[in-house]
């Protein structure tokens, strides 16, 4: 345990340590084109630690690790250098605006090349990535239950979207917690309108509707000490059916398992294109804080390793970065709007926990973590706060409509005003970080 703390640590801060590497060389570069003074390069917040000079800047690592900055002559309004033509504040708006954004655009530039590596590496290429969006399964109790859905159903339009793969629909069900959803349903090819309206899950703080997706269903991983392990499951191992009823869709396998009330279970397996049949016995065990029948398999919809050719992985990794983008911008509307719950936010806490177990999984794992906490720290860096990248870009955007300079009082009220914006930011989400390994009562 402690082993793993520790463990935990040290890769938060090699991920963190990249973070602030790349997104402060965006902003030392800009700065430096544009031919403004570059006092100080900072890993870290605070009093100095130790550090060497280059030039005219000194770079350095200071006391509290957790960011880093880029400190340039005249950055700050009230700083008596406004008549050094090396200054930031000297230069034209336009290229202050460039040198703010260079952060996080060197963010989205690292993990778009993080991707693009990852892809000509090893790319999970889903089977079913573009087909129609079949139910696979439906939870009883569920919005989706009570909704009529069933198994085998297509969704034909949900939203106002026609004939969504299972990617729209998600993306829909997770953003639209308490939110009525309208769903055009196609059942042996006869249409029919329901209302599912997603109900917020408090653990994860996003829209439960229900309902999974139907797909070929593989073991990912076997608990040791378990009856799966003792009967030869491996990982990789298509699942074909429990008990004669289909598997087209992880849950599936976990009901009839909690049907049976502990009952050995028939399951036919495919290894190789050669069918298997084995009988497994579940155990009662705790998961999640609840007691269940399991028999020790980790499942997941099925996908084909394979590699691209460096231009198909280029184009992949944009489109990955826009679509996770775009899913990080609706999380935040879904929180403002309060239709998502901000327990979803993930503090330094439990980056740390997801950079230990990404590095236990294997390279690849940490590199996909790195390139989404990258596009993560971009994103939120350009939020219109000030004291954030964004909110420089906001306050020199309305300076240029305006075209004059806002007054000093008014830049500093602002400022002040983002700083304990963003301390109240940090202490929620390290409370947040808190409860989440702190049982409740």
């Amino acid at each position: 345990m402690v082993l793993a703390i520790f463990q935990n640590i040290w890769w938060l801060l090699v991920l963190i340590g990249v973070m602030i590497l790349i997104h402060e060389l965006g902003h030392y570069w800009a700065a430096r084109f544009f031919d403004v003074k570059v006092e100080a390069f900072s890993f870290g917040f605070g009093p100095r630690l130790f550090g060497f000079r280059k030039g005219e800047t000194d770079f350095r690592f200071s006391l509290i690790l957790f960011g880093g900055y880029v400190k340039m002559a005249g950055e700050q309004p009230e700083e008596d250098a406004n008549n050094d033509p090396r200054s930031f504040l000297a230069k034209p708006r336009w290229q202050r605006l460039i040198i703010a954004g260079a952060g996080p655009t060197m963010n989205i530039v690292l993990a778009i090349a993080l991707l693009t590596g990852l892809f000509m590496f090893r790319f999970p290429k889903p089977l079913d990535q573009n087909s129609p969006a079949i139910i696979g399964h439906v939870v009883p109790n569920t919005p989706a239950a009570r909704a009529g859905v069933q198994e085998g159903d297509r969704i034909a339009a949900i939203d106002g979207v026609q004939n969504p793969n299972w990617e729209t629909v998600l993306m829909k069900e997770v953003a639209n917690a308490n939110q009525p959803l309208s769903v055009e349903l196609d059942r042996h090819g006869a249409l029919r309108s329901v209302i599912v309206t997603p109900v917020l899950n408090d653990k994860t703080g996003v829209g439960e509707a229900g309902w999974t997706e139907q797909s070929e269903i593989e073991i990912a991983a076997i608990l040791p000490g378990m009856d799966a392990e003792r009967k030869g499951l491996r990982p990789g191992d298509v699942l074909i059916s429990v008990n004669g009823r289909p598997i087209l869709s992880p849950y599936k396998l976990h009901d009839v398992i909690e049907q049976g009330g502990g009952k050995s279970v028939s399951i036919i397996y495919s290894r190789n294109g050669v069918r298997n049949r084995v009988s497994v016995q579940p155990v009662r065990s705790d998961m999640d804080g609840k007691q269940r029948w399991m028999i020790g398999v980790q499942l997941e919809p099925r996908v084909v390793m394979t590699k691209l050719a460096m231009p198909e992985a280029f184009i992949e990794s944009v489109r990955q970065t826009v679509k996770n983008g775009t899913m990080i911008f609706q999380f935040l509307r879904g929180i403002v709007e309060r239709r998502m719950s901000p327990k979803l936010l993930n503090g330094p806490i439990q980056i740390a926990r997801l950079s230990g177990d990404a590095a236990r999984e294997g390279v690849p794992s940490f590199v996909w973590l790195m390139a989404m906490v990258s596009l993560n720290l971009a994103i939120f860096n350009l939020l219109p706060i000030p004291i954030l990248d964004g909110g420089v870009i906001m306050l020199l955007v309305l300076e240029m409509i305006m075209r004059r300079d806002l007054s000093l009082q008014v830049k500093e009220t602002a400022f002040k005003l983002g700083f304990v914006f963003l301390m109240a930011v940090v202490a929620f989400v390290l409370y947040n970080d808190i409860t989440k390994i702190i049982p409740a009562g």
